[in-house]
């Protein structure tokens, strides 16, 4: 089990896709279940769509809860055999201790936390040219992932859309809320022993070699 850590922008879910298909592990990503839950309009999806049209983390009770009620249901299931990657959880210390409560609640531990390290100045850059199908959610970029036809998702035909967090006034939000939540997470798992850095702007190939080494 996992931890994948790192800014906006850094490449967290294309490298968590990789480990789900080299090593059959459950890629667990808040942003996935936010936006499930926007979509589905569920408590959740209210309380997240306010905080994340602005910019902000959603606040750590729901996040937590989120998380937990998740892993209630699934933490047995056939898909969770091998193990899990948890991306974007957690964002603060307050969820970090939560987390470890609810380790030892399912009797499971995280065996290493991967930080993806990297420049703000190239995180804006990144983050301002990505797009984002808007009906099945599928990532590109207009330079380094480019979809063959413009504006349109290889694999759905959907409109690809400029998120609102992917604003550059929100990215730059949300790299000042990283830095100032997620930051002291770096040194309570580097207290932990369990934290782990890489190089986040060689190569994604490069990346996930270094990360298959861990």
């Amino acid at each position: 089990n996992i931890i994948l850590m790192g800014p906006p922008g850094a490449g967290k879910g294309t490298q968590a896709a990789k480990l789900v298909e080299k090593y059959g592990l459950k890629q667990i990503s808040t942003g996935d279940l936010f936006r499930k839950a926007i979509k589905e309009e569920t408590k959740f999806g209210v309380i997240a769509k306010y905080f994340i049209s602005f910019g902000y983390l959603v606040p750590d009770d729901f996040t937590i809860q989120m998380i937990q009620e998740y892993l209630e249901e699934n933490i047995n299931t056939e898909e969770f055999k091998n193990g899990f990657i948890l991306d974007g959880f957690p964002r603060t210390i307050i969820q970090a201790r939560k987390l470890a409560d609810i380790c030892s609640m399912f009797n499971f531990k995280i065996d290493a936390v991967i930080n993806l390290d990297i420049p703000e100045d190239v995180l804006v850059k990144r983050l301002s040219g990505r797009r984002t199908c808007a009906d099945c959610g599928k990532s590109y970029h207009i330079v380094y992932n480019p979809p063959k036809k413009e504006g349109v998702c290889d694999a759905c035909g959907g409109e690809l859309i400029l998120r609102d967090d992917d604003k550059p006034e929100t990215v730059e939000q949300r790299l000042r809320v990283y830095h100032e939540q997620t930051q002291p997470l770096i040194d309570y798992y580097t207290k932990e022993g369990i934290l782990k850095e890489v190089d986040g702007t060689i190569d994604l190939e490069d990346v996930f070699a270094e990360i298959t080494k861990i």
